[in-house]
């Protein structure tokens, strides 16, 4: 989330880290690729197969018990050796002569007792801290040491004068570690160390503090202190060693990590900086032990600007809470911190207080929490994180009195809306407001500052953003990413917004007049989220496409389908849809058109190439090949003497005997005709009856004249009655010319039933087509047949 303003503290309490920084900053300076990490290997000597272009060689936490040139006289480029939390105990630093390029150079935590010096060394930084040296290793080569930054140091025993070798040199930081250090009671020891930004002292972590020595430094600025215990007998002789220390006019910034003390003890220490130079102090993993009792203490003018707090555990269990809250609520500095600490309260100030930002994150407040508090008039930051805040109207009426408030910050608490029903009261001054991480619903819009501009809302319970909500018309900037929110939502009650982040919620079919809606965006992240990719999602695909990658954060990587199965894990970008598939009336007037064009070639295709005619003939074409294969074997073995007998009128035997019959013979087939094959001196009906038996087929020429020949019909009847009698399929229908059905007798039904009942086949008019007319013919007699002649002999 963007803040308009960004708490002084904050960027000052950096101030000694950036310093340390810059003395160390060559180790990162060069990329990895010749950076070797040999740590906790439990290596013993230094590996001889080490790359000869290595700059970066980390060989620290190993069992490395001494050093020799041949280990890393090949390193000709080496910068940066780590060999701290090994076991070398003696080190001539002539080992180095060939790593003319080396400027880190980590011994901390080793068992050294003494090293030899070598003038020709190019260090930045240099640590020998946490090593067993007895009085500081100070070398006068060291003057020479001109580019050095970090210098590390340890000692049991200071002398005075220990550090001029390089009083001269203007070094960022040093850091002197006092664990072992031991003198006689009522003895006082001094060091002058002229020339430094910071200093940082690291005491033993078990003893109470009781070195009394007079350290003077030279333009300090920044004063650290480790490993502090104290207790009401020795406080004093903490504040005097603090006495010397603080005396300079340039030191800003005091820390002190890891302190065990009295409440008394501390307080002490607050009054004795108090008036003092010092404008940020700090304090990490403070223990308070024995008693807190009410002490008293003025509130002078002090150049204190920012007192932080992290880490307090409190070993004294019955207190009154007041004495030790009203210390800190009616200091008169500008920034106070007091952070992951069992605090359950804090007063309002007696009095208008100074204070322009309090930070108590990690706490355990509740919604009591400085109300019906009018004296933080001046207050412009209020961060209350992770405490135990429940409801957000009660948070609402605590501002109200806070005239001055810009940045409010309750996240990570268990916050609800919608518990009452009355408008919830802000201060009109809350700019950015932090309510990220709570359980607050879609009823949160309905209880928000009017003129806020950036709102974190992301992490909550968030469905929707209903249409009907205060007009937050000042808001730039929206978090809420982490919700259950379907759709994007629209400016229409946000007019300013330029910054939406709306990633991993369930949108699902984002709205695609989106960006038309929000023409002042400059920045949206929606990815991570369900997409569905439909037609729907088309135009939304389109929009964002046509802006900037710059607005559309995490395009085109985070933008992906979930549905349908078949589309998921796709980007957006590469999901496309057809016009003709999304759009129903276009669908519906395509499958008209084609429909229409459909019907217009089958039309043409019926009137001016008869393609019914064809469809038909090619069906009783496939039946009647069917039919042929399946003849029974023994309808194949009568004695037959003819392929077909035919039957028609005297009127249409041209077409019979010039089309028909040369046709048949030319195939190879045998024809029965009534002139040339009726048996004289037998009755017509006996040679008709004869005829049909002794043909495998009995072809109809049917016609207008078929239907008024009486001994056609009675051909007919004996064929459908011979037909029926021995189950065969024998009988073709060949329809020369069309017959109306009005023309056939009534008496002549069975002609009128199997003309309905019976597939024939037309002869066509036009000679393209009678091809196909002779194909059917041909399959009709598809089989092999034995035929007996009238002599009995047998004819294949």
């Amino acid at each position: 989330m963007t803040k308009d303003k960004e708490p002084v503290v904050k960027s000052f309490h950096f101030v000694c880290l950036m310093i340390i920084i810059v003395g160390t900053r060559i180790q990162f300076s060069d990329g990895s690729e010749f950076a070797v990490d040999k740590s906790k290997r439990g290596l013993t000597h230094v590996p001889k197969d080490l790359p000869p272009k290595t700059k970066v060689l980390d060989m620290s936490h190993n069992y490395i018990a001494e050093l020799q040139v041949s280990d890393i006289s090949f390193l000709s480029e080496l910068k940066v050796l780590r060999l701290s939390h090994n076991k070398i105990q003696l080190l001539d630093l002539s080992v180095f002569k060939f790593n003319q390029d080396l400027e880190y150079l980590d011994l901390s935590h080793n068992q050294l007792q003494k090293i030899s010096c070598h003038p020709i060394m190019s260090f930045r930084h240099l640590d020998l801290s946490f090593n067993d040296f007895k009085a500081l290793p100070i070398c006068k080569q060291f003057g020479n040491l001109s580019q050095l930054n970090f210098l590390g140091l340890s000692a049991m025993k200071l002398q005075k004068l220990d550090l001029l070798p390089i009083a001269h040199l203007h070094l960022s930081y040093i850091l002197l570690d006092l664990r072992n250090y031991y003198i006689k009671e009522n003895e006082t020891e001094s060091l002058q160390i002229l020339n430094a930004k910071t200093l940082h002292l690291v005491f033993h972590p078990t003893s109470l503090f009781s070195i009394q020595v007079n350290i003077s430094v030279n333009t300090l600025g920044c004063l650290q202190l480790t490993n502090i215990k104290l207790n009401d007998d020795n406080c004093q002789v903490f504040i005097k060693f603090l006495l010397e220390l603080t005396r300079g006019p340039t030191l800003l910034n005091f820390t002190l990590n890891h302190i065990e003390t009295t409440w008394k003890c501390l307080v002490r220490v607050f009054q004795f900086l108090w008036p003092k130079p010092v404008e940020y102090l700090n304090i990490y993993n403070l223990t308070i032990i024995e008693s807190i009792h009410e002490e008293d203490f003025t509130y002078s003018k002090t150049t204190l600007k920012a007192l932080k707090i992290e880490h307090i555990t409190n070993q004294v269990f019955i207190f009154s809470q007041t004495a030790l809250y009203t210390v800190f609520s009616e200091m008169n500095i500008m920034m106070l911190t007091i952070s992951d600490t069992p605090f359950i309260h804090m007063l309002c100030p007696h009095a208008p207080s100074t204070f322009k930002f309090l930070n108590f994150t990690q706490n355990v407040f509740t919604d009591s929490i400085f109300e019906k508090c009018s004296t933080l008039v001046k207050l412009e930051t209020l961060i209350l994180q992770k405490n135990g805040l429940k409801d957000l109207f009660k948070v609402g009426l605590m501002t109200k009195d806070m005239p001055s408030l810009e940045i409010l910050d309750v996240s990570w608490n268990s916050l609800e809306s919608g518990r009452h029903r009355e408008n919830c009261t802000w201060v009109e001054s809350i700019v950015v407001l932090n309510l990220s991480s709570n359980i607050l619903t879609d009823s949160v819009f309905r209880c928000l500052p009017p003129r806020i501009k950036v709102l974190d809302l992301h992490n909550n319970k968030i469905k929707s953003i209903p249409k009907q909500v205060v007009k937050l018309e000042a808001l730039q900037e929206l978090n809420v990413a982490f919700n259950s929110l379907t759709d994007l939502p629209g400016c229409g009650s946000f007019s300013s917004l330029s910054v939406l982040i709306i990633d991993h919620n369930s949108v699902s079919h984002p709205s695609a007049d989106f960006f038309q809606s929000c023409q002042k965006m400059r920045s949206i992240k929606a990815g991570n989220n369900p997409f569905q990719c439909t037609c729907e999602l088309r135009e939304f695909i389109k929009n964002i496409e046509q802006v900037s990658s710059e607005v559309v954060e995490g395009w085109p990587d985070s933008y992906k389908c979930d549905y349908p199965e078949s589309y998921r894990g796709t980007p957006l970008k590469d999901f496309h849809m057809s016009e003709l598939s999304c759009n129903i009336t276009l669908l519906i007037i395509t499958i008209g058109a084609t429909m229409l064009v459909l019907a217009v070639t089958v039309t043409f295709l019926c009137i001016y190439l008869d393609l019914p005619w064809y469809l038909r003939m090619v069906c009783q074409w496939t039946q009647t090949r069917h039919r042929a294969r399946n003849v029974p074997l023994e309808e194949l073995q009568r004695n037959l003497q003819f392929h077909a007998f035919i039957s028609y009128s005297e009127h249409d035997s041209a077409w019979v005997k010039n089309e028909l019959v040369p046709y048949l013979e030319k195939e190879g087939m045998q024809v029965c005709l009534h002139e040339r094959n009726f048996v004289p001196g037998k009755s017509i009906v006996e040679n008709i009856i004869n005829c049909i038996e002794k043909s495998y087929k009995s072809i109809f020429v049917l016609s207008p004249n078929f239907v008024q020949s009486e001994w056609c019909h009675y051909e007919l009847y004996f064929a459908h009655h011979n037909l029926f009698h021995e189950g065969s399929n024998n009988l073709i229908l060949i329809l020369l010319e069309p017959i109306p059905q009005n023309s056939i007798p009534n008496k002549y039904h069975k002609l009128r039933a199997l003309m309905t009942q019976r597939t024939y086949l037309q002869w066509p008019k036009e000679k393209s087509k009678r091809g196909l007319f002779w194909a059917n013919i041909r399959a009709t007699f598809n089989v092999k047949l034995t035929l007996v002649t009238e002599n009995n002999d047998v004819k294949s």
